[in-house]
């Protein structure tokens, strides 16, 4: 069984990718670099490829900075990366938020799938502790597998493409046991939003407080804070 997996780098699509692989699926790897200033994540992405197996790691670079609208992919005034939020209660659409991201980056795990004869695509989004994102929800991701079905020859024909999401209905802090209870290691990932010219973790946005909050939560050791 072949899987495409959106993989990023970080912690959720790390621990997804793993989830899915102990199912028993072969691991094909893609890994967008779409401007984003947090660009040292394509090096994790990396690392964590070799560390999981996969069968085939594919890059892509599709430069979402012409587009803008983020304060990932633009430095344009009133695009601030957030910092020092309560995550805990945050419900707004942070500025981090990249237009259409996830029907983009499913779309071109869609079109890799069908010409590799893969049925099933991994995503780890998370509707739990995440930023807000619309993107995120399980109305999304039901809705793009039907778009998958209408939208492609190999769905005309009578595939069904299934989109996994193994962490969907997790917190950050279920995330985490999962993937050290199948032995991960987190060293490997990176979150941060807006990391320092040495790629050191930032420790103040949304995507650096919520990867503490979990590591707290589920009483491990953040290897990336032991460094």
């Amino acid at each position: 069984m072949r899987a495409v997996v959106l993989l990023s780098g970080g912690l959720d699509s790390y621990t997804a990718a793993a989830i899915v692989r102990a199912e028993g699926f072969e691991l094909y790897a893609l890994t967008i670099g779409y401007g984003q200033r947090h660009a040292s994540e394509l090096d994790s992405a990396r690392r964590v490829a070799r560390s999981l197996g996969v069968a085939r790691h594919l890059e892509l670079a599709i430069d979402l900075r012409a587009i803008g609208g983020s304060s990932l992919t633009s430095d344009a005034p009133g695009f601030d990366i957030p910092r020092d939020r309560d995550v805990a209660v945050a419900a707004d659409i942070p500025s981090t938020y990249v237009p259409a991201r996830n029907t983009i980056f499913l779309s071109l795990a869609l079109g890799w799938a069908e010409v590799i004869a893969a049925r099933d695509i991994v995503i780890g989004v998370n509707a739990l502790d995440y930023s807000g994102y619309p993107d995120c929800r399980p109305e999304f991701i039901r809705a793009f597998e039907t778009v998958a079905s209408l939208g492609t020859r190999a769905g005309v024909e009578g595939a069904r493409f299934r989109i996994h999401t193994p962490l969907i209905a997790l917190s950050k802090a279920e995330i985490i046991r999962r993937g050290l209870a199948l032995g991960l290691d987190y060293g490997l990932t990176h979150s941060c939003y807006d990391p320092g010219a040495s790629g050191a973790p930032c420790g103040r946005c949304d995507s650096c407080l919520l990867r503490a909050k979990g590591f707290a939560e589920a009483g491990a050791a953040d290897p990336l804070v032991l460094r």
